[in-house]
């Protein structure tokens, strides 16, 4: 053994170890690096996949949850019966506001993924419509519960009182009340942050465009006030039509008719008060199981936010008999129409090919 194997050996330098080792090392960099890249476009494909996901189901369900709107739209426009009505008025404007409140929230949704970079004057006539719209729908069950109270405790005044022309003021004045908060937060903001911010870009979220503590604490106060009204109005009309309905000798089912659907206008409140509920919801279980933190949020957001918009129309479009009727019969009328549409474009075209021979 010589000097160069027993100097390898207790563990000396030579230049081919050295040569080895900066040739192992290189290629231990280049295999990390192959592994880093394959990882983040494996994690990139999977966010895509994932974002894609979210947005197809999101609009998919909007689509479902407009079209059977549009159903119950349709039939009141088709109806003319319904026109001097103020309880299916207060119904088909619930029934459109939802409407309204599905596709802007599912726009909003849709580009937080595709269009991060919005110009702030258009997010900001997004937000507020998207607000107003949310505000609205439990002052129009206030509005629909006030109205079965009158129809039920005051039934000589309902047609005095209850008149389609202040039916649609009830509606107008429900638009206006419930544009305050939204009006409310872009006045802050405009006082809070120089005018400067209106030419600048960012990401189109509530959560995001109004980020101040002021915003959050006028949220607050706001929510507190629309809410604990709403409830005290539904309250108050359910117990009246309670005793009106015990005291009652003649028209008993009517009566109790009232007090099921205010129960129901409770329910439905009950619903669409859920989104106000996301944000606790979010952070309660994102702390939880801070992984699948997406998810739920995603969830979250599906089942408070889109979900009762489909619940609510459906509860009283169903339960409602002589709305359900008008509905069943024009669709049925309308198929039957486009069968027998068919059936003489068949006898025609065999008629006209009888002909030609």
């Amino acid at each position: 053994m010589d000097f160069r194997e027993l100097w390898t050996l207790f563990g000396g330098k030579t230049k081919t170890t050295k040569k080895r080792k900066k040739r192992s090392l290189r290629t231990l960099y280049q295999c990390k690096r192959a592994m880093n890249s394959t990882m983040f476009q494996y994690a990139a494909e999977n966010r895509y996949a994932e974002a894609f996901a979210k947005n197809f189901t999101t609009v998919l369900l909007g689509i479902i949850i407009n079209s059977v709107n549009g159903m119950f739209v349709f039939t009141f426009f088709k109806s003319s019966v319904f026109y001097n009505d103020p309880r299916y008025i207060l119904y088909i404007h619930m029934v459109i506001n939802d409407m309204l409140l599905v596709f802007f929230s599912v726009s909003l949704s849709v580009m937080a993924y595709a269009w991060p970079n919005v110009p702030l004057p258009f997010c900001v006539s997004l937000l507020i419509i998207s607000s107003t719209t949310h505000k609205n729908t439990p002052l129009t069950l206030a509005g629909m519960a006030v109205e079965r109270y009158i129809a039920i405790c005051k039934p000589l005044h309902h047609h005095q009182i209850c008149t389609v022309r202040r039916t649609y003021i009830l509606i107008s004045l429900i638009w206006a009340v419930g544009v305050l908060p939204a009006l409310a937060d872009l006045i802050v903001f405009s006082i809070v942050r120089p005018l400067s911010v209106f030419s600048t870009s960012s990401l189109c979220s509530t959560t995001i465009v109004y980020s101040t503590p002021y915003h959050e604490e006028q949220s607050k106060i706001t929510h507190g006030i629309y809410t604990s009204v709403v409830w005290v109005i539904l309250v108050f009309t359910y117990c009246q039509v309670l005793i009106v309905a015990r005291r009652a000798t003649t028209d008993k089912s009517s009566a109790k008719k009232a007090q099921s659907t205010i129960l129901l206008h409770g329910a439905q409140l009950l619903l669409s008060m859920m989104s106000n509920i996301t944000p606790v919801i979010d952070k309660i279980y994102g702390q939880l199981l801070p992984t699948l933190r997406s998810k739920i949020n995603f969830l979250n957001y599906l089942l408070t936010n889109l979900l009762p918009r489909l619940l609510s129309p459906l509860i009283y479009g169903v339960r409602d008999k002589h709305f359900f009727k008008y509905m069943k019969g024009l669709l049925s009328c309308r198929l039957f129409h486009v069968k027998v549409e068919s059936i003489k474009s068949k006898e025609f075209k065999k008629a006209s090919s009888e002909k030609r021979y």
